[in-house]
């Protein structure tokens, strides 16, 4: 069997906006994306058997400035989100508007025009880079592409750049297998800035790092976006991380989001039972309070993105479900994503029998269903047969100053 990807949708023409639109405007707008890879059989005669979803009916804003984390399992689809809004792909269906203009059917000259404010920092540092390239090649490349400046106007740019990131201009000389895997990431900071782009964004940028360069690594990109006035859409596994780094967080299953909210609320009160469970699994740096904590398990495979469960398609490994009964409607129903608070939405029929829960007690410290405020039981978090921390660990988001 092949897989290719397979557009189906049409261009959608843009909507006027007055100029107060355009200025609240999100910078990137998703609605109803789709990425599908056709399943092919055969040799001489390849047929079309079937597809994998990848992304099915995606819709989410970033807005200028903010950075958005972007969660979940391995296969959810959270890279080709990323791949598909960068037009690295072409999507299946759905509509990416990028400052106002919709990107989902263009090409040629005017897509290149629109990638300059668009860059991408790749996961693997070691692949990411051609090894036949120096540095400063590597990061004169989009100039070069776009026609940027030349000669020593370049070469001044490209120093410039890797003092910016925090390497030794003269270093540009060098090639990739001279650098550790941290300097090797930075390249690739360098020569996503090249063009000063508006978005990034950063598939995993740390994932394949060591805990001391990770550190450094998000140090650095908070740096250019307080520097730069950057905009990250933040895609990585490390929820402790995505916590630091992002002012609202996204949560992906199979394909679909599940749950949007800001990163201190998803901590404080996560809504989705997927989203809780993927909680329970970040360990707190305390040993007296990790010992007290349990983990969710969740039962059951991971379904194929190419065959997804009908309804909700977390239902087959869904804690909540079980505990509920098993009520059809996961099963016959799809939810949608519902305003559950201010700017805080989720996919799931019940996602109001989650809050209180032992189980969001756990993992939040939270007082539980029916334990007053003041209690004995509410200060230590106890619900259920469960203990939990009185308070969420780990690093706290970083105040952003707000315009």
């Amino acid at each position: 069997m092949t897989f290719s990807a397979t557009p189906e949708a049409g261009p959608v023409n843009p909507q006027a906006t007055t100029p107060a639109e355009a200025a609240n405007r999100p910078l990137m707008q998703i609605d109803g994306l789709k990425m599908y890879f056709e399943i092919t059989s055969g040799i001489l005669m390849s047929r079309h058997v079937g597809d994998v979803r990848a992304v099915d009916g995606v819709s989410l804003s970033i807005r200028k400035g903010e950075t958005v984390g972007l969660v979940g399992e391995s296969g959810c689809g959270k890279s080709t989100v990323g791949r598909t809004i960068l037009r690295l792909y072409r999507p299946t269906a759905g509509r990416i508007v990028f400052d106002g203009q919709d990107i989902t059917r263009v090409e040629g000259s005017s897509l290149r025009a629109v990638r300059r404010r668009m860059q991408m920092i790749f996961q693997d540092p070691y692949a990411s880079l051609n090894p036949r390239m120096t540095a400063a090649g590597i990061i004169s490349e989009p100039l070069e592409i776009h026609g940027v400046s030349s000669g020593r106007e370049r070469r001044d740019r490209v120093r410039d750049l890797l003092a910016t990131v925090g390497l030794d201009p003269d270093y540009g000389d060098r090639y990739p297998h001279e650098f550790s895997g941290g300097q090797r990431q930075r390249i690739g900071v360098a020569r996503a800035l090249a063009l000063h782009p508006d978005l990034i964004v950063a598939d995993e940028p740390i994932s394949a790092l060591d805990v001391s360069i990770q550190a450094q690594i998000i140090n650095l990109l908070e740096h250019l976006q307080d520097e730069f006035g950057l905009t990250y859409l933040f895609i990585a596994h490390d929820l402790s991380v995505v916590r630091h780094i992002s002012d609202r967080i996204a949560v992906m299953y199979l394909g679909k989001i599940v749950e949007v909210t800001g990163s201190r609320d998803l901590y404080e009160r996560p809504l989705h039972p997927y989203s809780v469970a993927l909680l329970s699994a970040v360990p707190i740096p305390d040993p007296a309070v990790e010992t007290r904590r349990r983990r969710i398990i969740l039962t059951g495979d991971v379904p194929s993105p190419s065959n997804p469960p009908s309804g909700c398609r977390f239902h087959t490994r869904c804690w909540l479900r079980e505990r509920l009964g098993n009520p059809e409607r996961c099963v016959e129903e799809e939810p949608v994503l519902r305003e559950m608070a201010t700017g805080h939405q989720v996919a799931c029929h019940f996602a109001e029998e989650v809050d209180g829960t032992a189980e969001q007690v756990q993992v939040t410290g939270r007082p539980g269903r029916g334990a007053p405020v003041g209690s004995a039981g509410a200060a230590a978090g106890v619900a259920g047969g469960v203990v939990a921390p009185t308070a969420p660990e780990g690093p706290q988001p970083r105040p952003r100053p707000r315009g």
